[in-house]
């Protein structure tokens, strides 16, 4: 794994309060992840992190197929009243892009999962990694975390890069009848999801 660095910091408001963004230089992928950092995060030993994947339709336009814009808002809030580090990842339709995203909905569509969909297209279930996430966290000087999430192998990844995971804090789970069937198989995956009732 290449050695990273951090290019920038700039400040940026955000609603009520404000952000710094981090850029990066020797990112093992290559991609243009960020880093926000809210509050004082770099004075807590272990601060608040949620590893984000890329969502346009969900973060941007608010898809109901997906759960990610409502994660992303809720860590947002979390981090605005708390502090912590948002590490955003440039790792859109679980790796594969937008478009074959978009693909992959239309199989959807067809009854089949959102895994299945992927490997009908050729591709992992998921080519999510999560490496370039752990190199930004020690570029920022932190060597533990508190990591919010819901899925299992975020945890087991940044362990494997060297970040210590102190601590796993579920999100919220946001059911909708759009996007029950996603979520289910996201529970079949092995993301920790509990739910019984659904929203219309």
């Amino acid at each position: 794994m290449s050695d990273c660095t951090v290019r920038r910091e700039i400040e940026i408001p955000m609603g009520e309060g404000k952000a710094r963004y981090y850029t990066f230089h020797g990112l093992t992928d290559g991609k243009e992840h960020l880093a926000l950092g809210f509050g004082h995060w770099e004075m807590q030993d272990q601060p608040l992190v949620r590893l984000h994947s890329e969502c346009l339709t969900g973060d941007v336009f608010g898809s109901g197929k997906c759960d990610c814009g409502e994660q992303l808002r809720e860590s947002l809030d979390r981090f605005q009243r708390e502090g912590g580090l948002l590490i955003y990842l440039r790792q859109e339709g679980r790796g594969m892009g937008l478009y074959n995203k978009l693909d992959a909905y239309g199989l959807q569509q067809q009854g089949v999962d959102t895994f299945t969909a992927n490997e009908m297209l050729g591709f992992p279930a998921d080519m999510r990694c999560y490496a370039s996430a752990a190199q930004m966290l020690k570029a920022l000087g932190v060597a533990s975390v508190r990591l919010l999430t819901n899925n299992p192998e975020k945890a087991k990844e940044l362990e494997a890069c060297g970040v210590a995971v102190a601590e796993v804090l579920p999100t919220g789970v946001f059911v909708k009848t759009e996007n029950l069937s996603y979520l289910m198989a996201k529970q079949r995956s092995g993301h920790n999801l509990t739910f019984t009732g659904v929203k219309s």
